[in-house]
């Protein structure tokens, strides 16, 4: 009797060798789009037809992306709304007003910011005043309910808040901002991150303590832009202090890497995280799949990827989405490691045709 995609992956994560090489995948980038071109309800992804869809499919589920606290702004005047395709938030502080823009590009079904939050040093202040005065409560219900619907199909995973600087780099400011602060301001930028953990511990806490068995810092990490130095300064910290209160609490703990990986997989496996998930290999990535126990060396952090999402678009050939499929498998059956992933979401265009082979690839040729 062939073991579940929930037996396998927990089977890996506790360090033993289940019947062959687990199988995830995160739909929610094609499922919005299913639901924007009017083939799937509004609400799919919150309901049971969701667990449904990946049972079918034959893939395990774990990544529903959400946040199991409410943040509450207090103090500050915010107002939101929307003009078209575009969506803004104001935030009005007494140290000024903060206001960001994002837009909603109808042909990919996903949105780009196009003014963030912060532009300069000169923000900071009222960033500082936003975070001071940022409370948070508890937010179950959603994870009360999704947990049963999981059952055997895979793990109930939810989010902490990012670290601080990496919630600036990937949300209010953008690499380019957030090094020009740095430059220009570095103890007042340095007093504002500090701010901001103590923000976002609050918020780590309620996670922690939520129904979820695997918690994630969903950091959206690339070493193009944020390397060893920034890594070790900024964002080492807050890792391994949440990472240590995670496993306290008997759960797992995972981050996200879909970018370059040359610069900080190594950093990433002595931090103390279970596994780094989404990791997306040569050729997309920077590096091939055989090569990342090396970078692993000597740390019990499993890998989970090896997918790159674009090889379930039609762009790419079956027969080099067989020969990659095959390739990774033929190295991840070596050893119970990692868990088979995609790199980092099927895209909108993406073949379910081929989801399903890669289950029976799995069932084929990935057997340790």
């Amino acid at each position: 009797m062939p073991l579940s995609p929930r037996e396998r992956a927990l089977a890996v994560l506790r360090g033993r060798q289940p019947d062959c090489v687990p199988w995830f995948g995160d739909l929610d980038y094609l499922a919005t789009a299913e639901i924007g071109r009017g083939r799937r309800p509004e609400g799919f992804k919150q309901s049971a037809a969701y667990l449904d869809w990946h049972r079918e499919l034959k893939l395990g589920f774990y990544l529903q992306g959400y946040f199991p606290f409410r943040t509450i702004v207090e103090h500050c005047r915010v107002a939101e709304w929307r003009e078209g395709h575009d969506r803004i938030r104001r935030i009005e502080t007494p140290h000024g007003a903060l206001q960001e823009r994002w837009t909603w590009l109808p042909d990919s079904f996903t949105e780009g910011p196009v003014e963030h939050l912060l532009k300069s040093a000169a923000d900071l202040p009222a960033y500082g005043f936003l975070h001071a005065n940022t409370r948070y409560a508890a937010d179950y219900a959603f994870g009360l309910e999704r947990g049963p619907q999981i059952g055997d199909c895979g793990l109930h995973l939810a989010y902490l808040p990012k670290s601080p600087f990496m919630h600036l780099v990937a949300l209010d400011a953008g690499i380019m901002a957030v090094v020009e602060m740095l430059d220009d301001a570095p103890e007042l930028f340095a007093e504002t991150l500090a701010i901001v953990e103590r923000s976002h511990d609050a918020a780590a806490a309620l996670a922690v303590a939520s129904p979820a068995e695997v918690l994630m810092i969903p950091e959206n990490l690339s070493s193009e832009s944020v390397g060893p130095v920034l890594f070790e300064k900024f964002m080492r910290p807050y890792q391994t202090k949440w990472t240590a209160r995670i496993r306290a609490a008997g759960k797992f703990s995972c981050m996200h890497l879909d970018g370059t990986l040359r610069g900080l997989l190594r950093e990433e496996c002595t931090v103390g995280f279970d596994f780094i998930e989404s990791l997306t290999p040569a050729p997309v990535g920077d590096l091939a799949v055989e090569d990342w126990a090396s970078y692993g060396a000597g740390s019990p952090t499993k890998f989970w990827g090896g997918i790159p999402g674009a090889y379930f678009a039609p762009s790419v050939s079956e027969a080099e989405f067989e020969r990659l499929v095959r390739s990774v498998l033929a190295v991840m059956r070596r050893e119970p490691r990692y868990v088979l992933g995609v790199a980092d979401q099927v895209p909108p265009d993406g073949l379910e045709s081929r989801l399903r082979r890669v289950a029976e690839l799995v069932e084929e040729c990935g057997r340790y």
